[in-house]
């Protein structure tokens, strides 16, 4: 039996997946479920612990191997769950060696990890868009993210690795490239000559001609650099969509959550884009609940829905993870957690179905994800009224929309 890779979490873990599948393929092991953990949440480790245990009883003679950043971070939690083979850390589950071998626990210091490697990744199973890691880790320690021990210090891939990279992508078929990561606009602090952003992603649309779409994955809109906002100005080819990670709309809530950027430089940030890029779209992770919030600053929350004219949104209950500094402040009852987080989501769908009103008789290029469903430039979904092949880019009318996707003429 081949070896399956279960992934949970962001598009960086959907991404490595691809990297452990051919990583396993090299090492020659047969007969193994892995399953690459998310540590965002302590839902999330829940969810990956649950499957673990399914997955155990659907097929009880298939090894388990744990890895990813759950793994990384509560390493002895899966250790010691009797459905779990191996533990293997988030560096280690990059080298073929580590698969060879048959140590119960290999994970090691990731604070100790200094370089990015390139992974050679040209293709990615299952999707039409193809994912290129330009950077991993995270140099900032926000109070509420466990992540930066599960990732470790920020480190680039070189900028000649990455349009490698692209070009083979894009010599393989793809027409659209999403740049990923845990921290992409700190891109290039730790190398020689300390590129930006901006500039990568200007030499790759400079030297990948090919490229169709170029996406951006989760920014940081305080470290966003001036060359990276002539991009989104000048370069139709960079999509108009960006993902924001705001996580609150009060300016006490963001001090306190170690934040860099205040409520107000989000509003001019959103502002400034849309000046420069009139059909861009925002998406934002907003966090509900963190501790000390009262009702009023959460209504700053919702307020900045409105305020950075957000479209989509990731709500996150505030979830307490042993060894932040959020987890030793006042905590909020975990009801009315709950509540704010369904008000924001609520706030988000009314949001967005004002957004896909707006597009109804407009035409957008369409990127064929599977035959019945696609893509905006905006990163909005379309049900296709007609079959088309995955990967086709297409002009197509907004006819209509069901409160989630629009409808295409």
């Amino acid at each position: 039996m081949s070896v399956d890779v279960i992934s949970f979490g962001c598009r960086l873990n959907a991404y490595e997946s691809e990297v452990i599948r051919r990583a396993t393929r090299a090492a020659d092991i047969d007969d193994t479920i892995v399953v690459n953990t998310c540590a965002v949440t302590a839902e999330a480790v829940r969810q990956a612990r649950q499957v673990i245990r399914r997955l155990k009883r659907e097929r009880p003679g298939a090894r388990v191997v744990v890895t990813g950043c759950a793994a990384q971070t509560e390493t002895q939690t899966f250790a010691a769950m009797p459905e779990v083979d191996r533990v293997v850390g988030n560096e280690e589950k990059f080298s073929v060696e580590s698969w060879a071998t048959g140590e119960k626990i290999a994970v090691s210091d990731i604070m100790a990890v200094k370089t990015m490697r390139p992974h050679g990744v040209d293709s990615i199973e299952g999707r039409t868009r193809a994912f290129v890691q330009v950077q991993n880790g995270c140099d900032h320690r926000c109070t509420f993210c466990i992540i930066p021990f599960g990732r470790g210090n920020s480190r680039s891939l070189l900028m000649d690795d990455v349009i490698a990279q692209a070009r083979r992508l894009v010599a393989n078929g793809y027409r659209e490239i999403v740049l990923t990561g845990v921290d992409i606009t700190s891109y290039g602090a730790d190398l020689t000559d300390t590129p930006r952003l901006g500039t990568l992603v200007k030499r790759i649309l400079k030297e990948v001609p090919e490229l169709a779409r170029l996406r951006l994955s989760s920014i940081d809109s305080v470290e966003v650099d001036s060359t990276l906002l002539d991009a989104l100005g000048e370069e139709p080819r960079l999509m108009p969509h960006l993902h924001l990670s705001l996580q609150a709309g009060d300016d006490l809530i963001l001090k306190r959550m170690k934040r860099r950027h205040s409520r107000g430089d989000a509003i001019a940030f959103c502002d400034q884009v849309r000046r420069l890029r009139p059909d861009v779209v925002f998406g934002a992770d907003i966090i509900a609940g963190f501790p000390t919030e009262d009702e009023k600053m959460f209504a700053r929350s919702l307020d900045l829905v409105d305020a950075c004219g957000l479209v989509q949104l990731h709500v996150f209950p505030f979830s307490l993870r042993p060894g932040t500094p959020a987890a030793r402040m006042p905590q909020i009852d975990r009801a009315v957690i709950k509540d704010r987080a369904r008000r924001l989501r609520e706030k988000g769908d009314v949001a967005l179905r004002r957004h896909l009103d707006r597009e109804i008789g407009t035409r957008r290029r369409v990127l064929a994800e599977s035959r019945g469903l696609g893509r905006t430039e905006q990163f909005v979904p379309v049900c296709l009224a007609t079959s088309l092949e995955p990967g086709v880019i297409v002009d197509l009318t907004m006819s209509a929309h069901d409160g989630r996707q629009l409808l295409a003429a």
